[in-house]
């Protein structure tokens, strides 16, 4: 996996050119043509773990999810015999990730956006159903990026805001293939075919993810959904033979194929996100943030060694020292239950002085940090305002979606079927599709084909 400082970005932000290509995407095209063009660069098609010949991609698909079921098997046999979890040291943990990937999970599906518009060509229509999968088919409990922003509000983690630059970099190329698939249609088949393979991480994640408490209901969605038998794996490897022109085009063709696969590889990992986690410092850089709102809003009644809070925070750099003479002082005793600590009492409590301060994932991290050691599986679990993702299924949204789609009925018979068309697919771009007129035109969408 290539990390950001090993590819040019065109001094493009790729913050800024994420939003730019989900808010207003028709006066950013020329950016994200650039951007792929140059990201393509780096993806080498030789690289690719696919066969030479497109025809063995189905067998090669099988093959590789044989190898992904082996090696679950083996990893469920290692937790039977007691080992730890392979990705999630701590809830905490777990939550980091949940939030650094979430710029990707954001806009699932993305990168086929552009194909609803060649949706009468038999040659889509795989690629025309997967996105519309990707999408739940309308239903708000099988949406992937609505069921994936209720997890993260379930957990108060929305705040994406100081997220490494290279978080951004799959959702980046996402939005750009979706908006310029007339140009980039093999690299978009490519990408898909990489994209909707089963990775072993996405399995371990989803068990971790249950065992700590999590709703695993976004990850869950994958494995059944991505599946080689009858899933988008499988519809994956069609929609390349679909497509293969015949003659001296094919090799061509196919090489860009295997160049939009490897932009899977581009930018931040699951697993390179899960194993760069690190406590401490991740502790550090939340209460960094904190105090540059909190400085001076202490009293100057209390001082720790010698400085009152505010002191304290008025400098950046400071927290691992405060951090450090709060436990000389005992107001935090580490490797100990969280509830024996006074800093602990002072935060976490409906009366607590700071009740509020913290958000979830913050205390989350706190309250690992502090029990370190003592820390066991039951512990681990420290409940959450709300545990899981609250999917949008009862019967007042049901009928608030149902009102919905009648309103959007009666709009669209009013315009010319090529006017309703064009009007469907608007409602079902990235920034749309799951907003409540997004999910209606999707049912209606869906049930053309």
């Amino acid at each position: 996996m290539q990390t950001l400082s090993q590819y040019h970005v065109d001094q493009t932000d790729l913050r800024d050119l994420y939003q730019q290509l989900q808010h207003a995407p028709a006066q950013h095209l020329n950016e994200a043509r650039h951007f792929l063009r140059n990201q393509l660069q780096h993806a080498t098609p030789q690289l690719a773990d696919l066969p030479d010949n497109p025809a063995q991609l189905e067998t090669h698909i099988l093959r590789n999810n044989a190898r992904t079921a082996r090696a679950w098997r083996d990893y469920l046999m290692t937790r039977k015999q007691g080992q730890p979890r392979r990705y999630f040291s701590t809830r905490s943990h777990a939550l980091y990730f949940l939030r650094n990937v979430a710029p990707t999970k954001l806009v699932d599906g993305a990168w086929l956006y552009g194909v609803l518009r060649q949706w009468h060509d038999p040659r889509m229509h795989d690629l025309v159903r997967t996105y519309l999968e990707e999408l739940g088919d309308g239903e708000p409990e099988q949406n992937h990026v609505l069921v994936y922003r209720q997890l993260l509000a379930s957990h108060d983690l929305r705040d994406l805001d100081g997220l490494p630059a290279d978080r951004y970099m799959q959702g980046a190329l996402q939005l750009a293939l979706g908006h310029l698939t007339d140009e980039f249609l093999p690299e978009v088949i490519g990408y898909n075919l990489g994209y909707e393979q089963l990775p072993l991480h996405l399995l371990i994640t989803t068990y971790e993810l249950a065992e700590l408490g999590i709703d695993p209901h976004y990850f869950r969605l994958h494995i059944t959904i991505d599946n080689a038998s009858t899933g988008h794996a499988r519809r994956a490897a069609r929609a390349v033979l679909d497509n293969l022109p015949i003659g001296s085009g094919q090799q061509s063709f196919y090489r860009r194929v295997r160049q939009g696969y490897q932009l899977n590889e581009l930018g931040a990992s699951s697993t390179s996100v899960i194993r760069e986690f690190n406590l401490d410092r991740e502790l550090c850089r939340v209460l960094e943030e904190k105090a540059k709102v909190a400085r001076h809003m202490h009293s100057d009644m209390c001082r720790i060694d010698g400085r009152t809070i505010n002191e304290w925070l008025d400098s950046s750099g400071r927290i691992p020292a405060l951090l450090e003479a709060l436990q000389q002082k005992g107001w935090i005793r580490r490797h100990q239950d969280p509830a024996d600590s006074r800093f602990w009492r002072l935060i976490k409590s409906d009366r607590a002085p700071m009740f509020g301060v913290f958000s979830d994932y913050e205390l989350q991290l706190l309250h690992d940090w502090i029990a370190g050691e003592w820390q066991c599986e039951q512990t681990n679990r420290l409940a959450a305002r709300r545990s899981h993702a609250g999917h949008p299924a009862d019967a007042e949204a049901k009928e608030s979606l149902r009102r919905e789609e009648v309103e959007l009925q009666k709009t669209l018979s009013k315009l010319s079927e090529q006017e309703r068309t064009r009007r469907l697919i608007e409602l079902l771009s990235p920034a749309e599709h799951f907003t409540p007129a997004g999910l209606a035109a999707t049912r209606i969408f869906a049930a053309r084909l």
